[in-house]
């Protein structure tokens, strides 16, 4: 048993869980598993998902932070916000350039294992934290998205201690979104980016 890989799921999991609960302390949670995460995407030669480890700390601690001091609701949680369609649009271009651009790079100039599969999770998983980060309910429809695409890479590679975190993942987002929408009050409201 890989006992790293086995902390950074535990870890993985409360922080997720943290997330969906509207916690906030769920991001220094996510810096510890992430940090743990891009060892074990060295060793697995997940080149493009070890390097988003690293944006992943810096946007754990942005998330940390403007969390930390964003509105809340009633019961002292995080407001929620909703995407609009060209909010939408900018995400597939940007997902599309991303995984286009980072597989190229993968393919060519490394021993990347699926070169655009890898590009394809990094690039989705960069926006639906970005859109985590700044309250948007449909950060959770990223991530079920990316998630389905996660089984796949990582049992791939063997890696199926985080395979199962990846299945528990996909279960937790699918009841954040849930969670998210049901809490969602009036003041909630179609935002705009900011």
């Amino acid at each position: 048993m890989n006992w790293l890989e086995l902390i950074a799921a535990l870890l993985g999991v409360l922080s997720v869980w943290m997330i969906v609960r509207r916690q906030v302390w769920a991001f220094p949670v996510g810096i510890v598993m992430v940090c743990l995460y891009a060892v074990i995407f060295y060793q697995a030669k997940f080149y493009a998902d070890m390097a988003l480890q690293g944006v992943y700390v810096v946007m754990q601690a942005q998330g940390w932070y403007l969390w930390a001091k964003s509105p809340r609701a009633a019961d002292d949680r995080i407001l929620v916000r909703r995407l609009r369609g060209e909010q939408w649009a900018l995400t597939a271009a940007l997902a599309l350039f991303g995984t286009l651009a980072i597989g190229y790079y993968l393919q060519q100039h490394t021993d990347a294992a699926l070169p655009y599969v890898d590009a394809l999770t990094t690039s989705v998983s960069l926006l639906a934290q970005w859109w985590m980060n700044t309250k948007y309910l449909e950060n959770w429809l990223l991530w079920i998205a990316v998630d389905l695409v996660y089984l796949f890479q990582y049992s791939y590679k063997a890696l199926y201690l985080t395979t199962g975190l990846y299945a528990v993942f996909l279960v937790l987002a699918v009841i954040g979104y849930r969670e998210w929408r049901r809490k969602m009050t009036g003041t909630e409201i179609h935002s705009t980016l900011h």
